[in-house]
C-alpha cells in the first residue's frame, strides 16, 4: 500500500499524488509498487527490497541522487494469544523532493506521525523528519522495555511455586525478545553515529542538537535492554533450579508414600500364599491383629522417612 502526506498550514495530510515536499509510506508494498517507486525515483532497488528482508541489519547509504537510512524497529506480533517483541526493518530514503518510508506493517512508530501525535512535524524538513523517526524509534523501545519488565515480575510472581515450565517458556520468550533489542539497539547507534559525521546532518545546527537526544535516548534504551537481560537470564536460572528442586520434593514424597504403602501390601502377600506355619495364620482374630501390625509399621516408617533430614 501506498499513501502520500504532505504539511500544509502545520497539518499533515493526506495528498491523492506525490507532490513537493511529500512523504510516500509504503506499508506492506506489493512487489509491483515497490518496483513502480524504485524505478520513478531512480532508487536502486536493492535497497528498497531491503526493508522488506527481516534480518536486514541496521545501515546507511549515501548515493548520489539519495540516501537511504534503515534501522531496526520495534513490534509486537500476537501468536496464539500471546504478545511477542520482535524487530523488523524500516527504510528511509531522502531524495530532492520527497522522504520515501518502506515498512513490512503499520507500526506505532509511523502511526504517530499519521495521526499528528509527534509535534512539530513537516515533511518539508527531511532531515528533521528522519531524527524524529529514530528519536520516536529509540523511545519506542524504551516503552516496550518496560512491558518486558512488568510481564517478567509477573511471571515471577507465578513461579514461586510452579513446577510447570509454561512460565519459564514465558520467560525465556522475553529474554529472547531483550536479545533482539538489544542486537537492534546497538545496529542502530552505529547508524546514528555515522549520521552524526555525515554532511547531510551537519547542514542544520538545530538537527544537530536533535540527533544529540537521539542518541542520549538510543543509549538509555540500550542500557535499559542490557539491565532487563541480565536480571532476567538470572532468573530464568533460578526459576530452572527451583522447578528442579520442586519436582525433586514433589518425587521424594512419592517415594516415601510408595515405600509405606508397600508394608501392608507385603506383608498381606506373604499371608495370601497360604504357606504353613505363619504366625498366627490360625488365630480366630489374626486378620485384625496383622492388620494393627502392619499399620504400626506403617506409621513408624512414615514417621523415620519424614524425620530424615536428607528427605526434607
Amino acid at each position: 500500500m501506498v499513501n502520500y502526506y504532505k504539511t500544509v498550514n502545520d497539518s499533515l495530510l493526506k495528498v491523492n499524488s506525490p507532490e513537493d515536499d511529500t512523504w510516500i509510506s509504503l506499508l506492506n508494498p506489493s512487489e509491483d509498487e515497490v518496483n513502480d517507486v524504485a524505478k520513478a525515483y531512480d532508487i536502486d532497488i536493492n535497497d528498497m527490497r531491503s526493508a522488506l528482508d527481516k534480518d536486514e541489519r541496521s545501515r546507511i547509504e549515501i548515493e548520489d541522487n539519495y540516501t537511504m537510512v534503515l534501522v531496526n524497529i520495534p513490534t509486537v506480533q500476537v501468536q496464539s494469544d500471546k504478545e511477542l517483541y520482535d524487530t523488523i526493518p524500516l527504510a528511509v530514503f531522502i531524495i530532492k523532493k520527497h522522504v520515501i518510508t518502506v515498512c513490512t506493517e503499520e507500526t506505532p512508530i509511523l502511526s504517530a506521525f499519521v495521526s499528528a501525535r509527534v509535534k512539530t512535524f513537516n515533511t518539508a524538513y527531511k532531515s528533521q523528519f528522519v531524527l524524529r523517526l529514530l528519536y520516536r524509534t529509540a523511545s519506542t523501545y524504551l516503552v516496550y522495555l518496560r512491558e518486558i519488565d512488568k510481564k517478567s515480575d509477573a511471571l515471577e510472581a507465578k513461579m514461586h511455586s510452579s513446577t510447570r515450565n509454561s512460565e519459564l517458556m514465558e520467560l525465556l520468550k522475553l529474554e529472547k525478545s531483550l536479545l533482539y533489542f538489544t542486537t537492534a539497539l546497538r545496529s542502530n547507534e552505529a547508524v546514528m553515529e555515522k549520521l552524526f559525521k555525515s554532511p547531510f546532518i551537519k547542514r542544520f545546527p538545530e538537527d544537530e542538537d536533535l540527533l544529540d537526544d537521539v542518541i542520549v535516548e538510543n543509549k538509555q534504551a540500550i542500557e535499559m535492554a542490557n539491565i532487563y537481560s541480565g536480571v532476567l537470564s538470572s532468573m530464568v536460572d533460578a526459576f530452572a533450579s527451583m522447578i528442579s528442586n520442586n519436582l525433586n520434593v514433589a518425587m521424594k514424597i512419592l517415594a516415601v508414600i510408595t515405600l509405606v504403602m508397600s508394608i501392608p501390601t507385603i506383608i498381606f502377600s506373604a499371608y495370601g500364599m497360604n504357606v504353613a506355619g505363619i504366625p498366627l495364620a490360625s488365630h480366630p482374630h489374626g486378620f485384625m491383629i496383622v492388620s494393627v501390625i502392619s499399620c504400626v509399621i506403617s506409621l513408624v516408617v512414615l514417621w523415620v522417612m519424614t524425620n530424615i533430614k536428607s528427605l526434607k
